[in-house]
């Protein structure tokens, strides 16, 4: 009788996330119109996608190039990377499900107290009609949560390379069908040479990922700007941030993966 040879550890773990991120392609091969947005269709301003784009990008750069160290106060990093050096030292000495399961429960923590905080700042504001003046304070979140899950698995987060690598996220976790499959097409690439493509520009990407946010939030934002009723929309932060929390999860475990599987 021949016995089939085990699977290693990384293998099964690598095998988990790719079924993850296929589960995840699949969910969102189509976009499909709520009720609530198909209700607020004929209501929304003609210029408010515009005035959204615009907002994005400006609270985008304005973080990207001020902001970081006052994301920073809201967590440690230096007790972040210090945990994540313990945790590699411990999957170094003994690799198994455990240990390389480690880094992924400690994002989890971290995105799950995000997402909790998201909605609370998100109803909160929705209750006093403030809609617009929330995305320079959601886009603040987003990337919080993206840098400590990035800490997590032992990624830094300030490098040009790496916004672009966070931005790449951020666009194909709201994208769908054949811009879903190209965004991560090329996540994918980053994730096997880290760099940033010729000819890159990161205020034309940093417009390319504002599109896609506002798109997908211009309903909710405009609810969330009409007092009381915009609780619902406030309480979208969340919806919408896990959402990009869970692709994000996906790729910078998988990320972590190849580069272990890299280093073997």
């Amino acid at each position: 009788m021949i016995k089939r040879n085990k699977k290693s550890p990384l293998r099964a773990e690598m095998e988990a996330v790719l079924k993850k991120e296929q589960a995840f392609l699949k969910k969102n091969a189509e976009k499909k119109a709520s009720f609530l947005d198909r209700t607020l269709e004929e209501k929304v301003p003609a210029r408010l996608q515009e005035t959204l784009d615009k907002a994005f990008e400006k609270a985008f750069g304005l973080i990207f190039e001020k902001g970081t160290d006052f994301i920073e106060k809201t967590y440690s990093r230096e007790k972040i990377e210090h945990n994540y050096k313990v945790d590699a030292y411990a999957a170094g000495l003994m690799e198994n499900k455990k240990t390389l399961r480690t880094f992924t429960k400690k994002a989890q923590a971290a995105g799950n107290r995000n997402l909790l905080l998201a909605g609370v700042e998100g109803v909160g504001l929705g209750v006093l009609g403030i809609g617009l003046p929330d995305i320079p304070l959601f886009t603040g979140m987003i990337l919080k949560s993206i840098y400590e899950t990035a800490l997590h698995y032992g990624y830094p987060y300030d490098t040009e390379e790496e916004k672009y690598f966070i931005l790449l996220l951020i666009q194909g976790s709201l994208s769908y069908a054949e811009a879903l499959e190209q965004m991560n097409a090329k996540a994918d690439r980053y994730i096997l040479e880290p760099v940033v493509p010729k000819g890159y520009d990161s205020r034309e990407q940093i417009k390319e990922t504002s599109a896609v946010l506002s798109g997908e939030l211009l309903y909710m934002k405009f609810l969330q700007g009409i007092p009381v009723a915009g609780v619902i929309g406030g309480a979208y932060d969340s919806i919408y941030l896990r959402r990009i929390l869970d692709y994000v999860k996906i790729k910078y475990r998988k990320r972590f993966l190849t580069d272990k599987d890299k280093a073997n």
